[in-house]
């Protein structure tokens, strides 16, 4: 007779960011979920039954959240394991290459996708949409992504945690030092 632990296939494990309590998820191997509680989508690949338990992929992903939040681009990336469209996991491999501090709008993001499926074009809506639902905030950077202009739109953890996230990446965690791209000003994070 199975136990209770070998029905249930997702973990639970929380980390206090300076931004706000994480809630991470796992399969037992790999990272499923990382939000911010309270976030557009929380939860959104969890299964109705889970355990809160800590497990080495959770240890793992704990190193690189203390590393990213001291305002240094960890090096290593626990194992990730997202079950998405093909679309969403395009979207989403381009989101990976975003170097830390950096930025890239949802147009650019769109072009590249064009180019990859070899069409004239692809909505930027389309990919926004794709981007709002990643399961895995921050290790897949979409506060990365940006509008046109530099105008600072879309983020499921709030524009405001967007705009501290890039500061903080630009300014080697100081996360009020920063110009304000809602302003109209072009920053280059």
């Amino acid at each position: 007779m199975p136990t209770r632990e070998s029905a249930v296939t997702h973990y639970l494990h929380h980390y206090a960011s300076p931004l706000g309590r994480i809630t991470l998820a796992g399969n037992g191997e790999a990272l499923i979920g990382l939000w911010f509680e309270g976030q557009k989508y929380f939860g959104s690949t969890l299964r109705e039954h889970y355990i809160e338990k800590n497990l080495p992929v959770f240890e793992q992903a704990d190193n690189w959240l203390t590393t990213y939040f001291s305002g240094r681009e960890p090096d290593f990336t626990p194992p990730l394991a997202i079950e998405t469209t093909p679309f969403r996991k395009s979207v989403w491999e381009i989101l990976l290459t975003i170097p830390f501090g950096q930025t890239m709008t949802y147009g650019e993001v769109a072009e590249q996708i064009a180019k990859q499926r070899k069409i004239p074009s692809m909505s930027s809506q389309a990919v926004g949409g794709a981007i709002a639902h990643n399961p895995i905030s921050l290790m897949i950077p979409c506060h990365r992504v940006i509008g046109a202009k530099g105008k600072m739109i879309g983020y499921a953890g709030g524009i405001t945690r967007k705009e501290k996230l890039l500061s903080m990446e630009q300014n080697g965690g100081d996360y009020e030092s920063s110009c304000n791209p809602c302003d109209g000003s072009i920053c280059h994070y």
